[in-house]
């Protein structure tokens, strides 16, 4: 392993070229923030910089390497799958092995309907529970997020949540109710008062996107009754959580089932792919064509292999107890160096994964998420990369199953340098 990054030459050199054909340099508006540096390699909890650099990887991708960088029998089982086809423009048999092991790797679904994208399975989702209630409203939560599109796209204002973007029209988001999370009482008093034109209660079940956020005791479980007594449909956006905490996900981890739920992320080892899965009286609605759901690349040859072969791997060697055990040291080696270097490090949330920032709030919803220092840990976020730490500017770190002992100590290691030359 090499020693902290000190100089980006060929990283800055490839983002000046890349600027010139792509808007920032970048292919995403996620990328913009952070360090500029380019990549020419990964090996399971490890990225290799194109300036001969090594980082130990807690942003995985934003999310999506769960097994790790290439993990081995995944990407022979891709490879193996497309030199047949890609796209056949019509069934594989594929499809069917990855629909069935989704179904019966989660538990509650009937069905489920592949995509490419989080952001797709989510307006599937709502297009379909407005068709079956015939309803047209949504309630969703503050700092809960489902996509970039127009109708779901939100940041705070002075006059509470609307567009986050330029261009982004405000009417898209008339059709939806903003709450405060974790709160059950605000829950039940939308559905009281309007509950006659609210199709779904959508949500992260474990707001993860925004500080890793566990729920309250009961308070899904309350959701969950009040979405059945008003014949809303419950939506869980698991595109973090699934397969991140444990084989059947968020649902299964808190034992409660929604109507519909969407994945990605962790469930292909990196490959872009998603799904909406649900009970089959609401899914059979595709089925018959009366709810349209469309997409030249859904359910394709690579993403099927990808979802099968990761699927099998986690079922018959499922890496949860050791992911617990790492991120919980890393947790405390995290707290540990802060009480050394006399900083208010917070590390909270989740094993697979969990929030870092400054301060000791008690952090229940996005507003009280905002009285911990994020801006700080944003500049330490960057020591952290000058040091060999891949991590988000936002504070969420991501443990995969191919991260052990090494890693932990790597991590620490190079944190408690960035902490010496950043306090």
């Amino acid at each position: 392993m090499s020693g902290p990054p000190q100089r980006y030459e060929r990283s800055d050199q490839l983002h000046r070229r890349a600027s010139r054909h792509a808007p920032g340099g970048v292919h995403s508006n996620v990328r913009l923030a952070g360090q500029r540096i380019f990549f020419e390699s990964a090996d399971g909890p490890w990225l290799h910089s194109v300036d001969g650099d090594d980082y130990v990887d807690y942003l995985l991708g934003q999310g999506p390497n769960f097994l790790g960088h290439a993990p081995e029998p995944v990407v022979r089982a891709v490879h193996e799958a497309s030199r047949k086809g890609v796209i056949f423009g019509g069934q594989h048999e594929l499809e069917i092995e990855a629909s069935e092991l989704v179904c019966s790797t989660l538990r509650w679904p009937d069905m489920v309907r592949f995509c490419v994208s989080g952001t797709e399975a989510v307006q599937a989702a709502f297009r379909l529970a407005r068709a079956v209630t015939g309803r047209t409203k949504i309630v969703r939560f503050e700092g809960h997020y489902h996509g970039w599109l127009d109708n779901v796209l939100t940041a705070p204002g002075d006059d509470g949540w609307g567009v986050a973007s330029a261009g982004q029209l405000p009417s898209h988001l008339d059709d939806f109710v903003v709450l405060p999370w974790n709160d059950a009482d605000r829950v039940a008093a939308a559905l009281a008062d309007d509950g006659e034109r609210i199709a779904a209660v959508v949500m992260e079940p474990v707001m993860i996107n925004a500080g890793v956020i566990e729920p309250l005791p009961g308070y899904l479980e309350r959701v969950r009754e009040l979405c059945t007594s008003h014949g809303v449909v419950l939506i869980f956006d698991e595109v973090l959580s699934g397969f991140r905490l444990g084989l059947d996900g968020a649902a299964g981890h808190y034992g409660v089932t929604p109507d519909l739920a969407t994945y990605a992320k962790a469930l292909a080892a990196g490959w872009p792919v998603a799904a909406l899965a649900g009970r089959a009286e609401l899914m059979e609605r595709f089925g018959t064509g009366e709810v349209n759901h469309s997409g030249t690349f859904n359910g394709s040859v690579v993403a099927t292999a990808a979802v099968k072969a990761s699927l099998e791997l986690l079922r018959a060697d499922p890496p949860y107890a050791a992911i617990e055990e790492h991120g919980t040291a890393l947790m405390a080696g995290i707290r540990e160096l802060g009480q050394t270097y006399g900083v208010p490090l917070r590390a909270a949330g989740l094993p697979a994964a969990f929030h870092v920032s400054f301060g000791d709030a008690d952090v229940v919803d996005y507003r009280t998420l905002q009285q911990l220092d994020l801006a700080r840990y944003e500049d330490l976020a960057e020591a952290l990369v000058d040091n060999g730490v891949w991590v988000a500017p936002r504070g969420v770190w991501y443990v995969s199953a191919a991260h052990g002992a090494v890693e932990l100590d790597a991590a620490l290691t190079r944190f408690g340098k960035a902490l010496t030359e950043w306090t």
